[in-house]
């Protein structure tokens, strides 16, 4: 699944990074504690998360995460959208609900849990 078909099956929206959308992921994680990402350490994982703040994109960094969908409505402030383009990690917003959006994309494919890296 591409990050771009990721956001239509969420009914989402890109804040930057569009140009990169047909980036393959093959797993998705869905947190708002940036430890238990940490400790999720897969390859091509979209990251869901409703905690809106600069240390969400450090951690997409720190692990390789090439995007991140904030969900609940939520929307990254410029500085982080700024953060994120500097990185190459695209983000996009839904206003579905953790548990919906993860479902969403179960439902369409989603099912591998990738590999681990480590």
């Amino acid at each position: 699944m591409t990050v771009a078909e990721a956001v239509k099956i969420l009914d989402g929206q890109f804040f930057s990074g569009e140009d990169k959308a047909d980036l393959e992921i093959a797993s998705a994680c869905g947190a708002d504690l940036m430890s238990d990402v940490m400790a999720f350490v897969k390859d091509r994982v979209l990251l869901m998360t409703g905690l809106v703040n600069p240390q969400v994109i450090r951690t997409a960094e720190l692990l390789d995460i090439h995007c991140v969908v904030f969900v609940r409505g939520k929307s990254p402030s410029r500085d982080m959208i700024d953060m994120a383009e500097e990185s190459d990690i695209i983000l996009g917003g839904t206003k579905l609900p953790m548990f919906l959006a993860c479902g969403k994309l179960y439902e369409a494919g989603l099912k591998t849990g990738g590999t681990r890296r480590i």
